[in-house]
């Protein structure tokens, strides 16, 4: 009887040693959710970084003319009245 008593206690212990290691909620699945946990904490800090870059870029645009005509030469390559305009061939 002892020995049957013994079987099933080694038993439970088993299976709640198996539950603990690799079952669903166990200590591995954590590990690998933390991993995931930190890496989508690093992807949303440079995001951000960037929307804090797009939102100050966004009010200079708003407010000051200097970085519409940046933009206006940067990007589609205009000039202002007065100015000349040189091509550099290499």
């Amino acid at each position: 009887m002892m020995k049957l008593f013994f079987a099933f206690l080694g038993f439970i212990f088993l299976t709640l040693q198996y539950q603990l290691w690799l079952g669903g909620g166990s200590v591995r699945a954590l590990n690998m959710l933390e991993v995931e946990l930190e890496a989508q904490r690093v992807t949303n800090q440079e995001l951000e970084k960037r929307n804090d870059i797009l939102q100050v870029e966004v009010v200079d645009l708003k407010n000051g003319v200097e970085a519409i005509e940046e933009r206006a030469r940067s990007e589609l390559g205009m000039i202002g009245k007065g100015e000349t305009y040189y091509l550099i061939v290499d």
